[in-house]
């Protein structure tokens, strides 16, 4: 399986992360841990992600999500966050 996750950043222009990685759980802890320079000392916390069987649709989501602001936006209002 493959997951395109967000993350919810604190302190930060950019309030969300979107990743995409075939161990979720994993990936999560190095977030967390400070282990990827552009989410340490911003308090990483997972609030959602897609699990996808096919690793081309999932890094294709997280390139539409980081891309297309309509896709962007769409998840945001989906998860009430904007």
């Amino acid at each position: 399986m493959y997951y395109v996750y967000v993350l919810k950043l604190e302190n930060t222009k950019n309030n969300f992360y979107f990743g995409c990685t075939s161990d979720l759980k994993r990936r999560v802890v190095e977030h967390k841990n400070g282990n990827t320079q552009s989410t340490k000392g911003k308090n990483p916390e997972l609030i959602y992600y897609e699990a996808y069987s096919d690793k081309s649709l999932a890094y294709k989501r997280e390139k539409g999500l980081k891309t297309s602001g309509s896709v962007y936006n769409a998840l945001l209002k989906r998860l009430e966050l904007k």
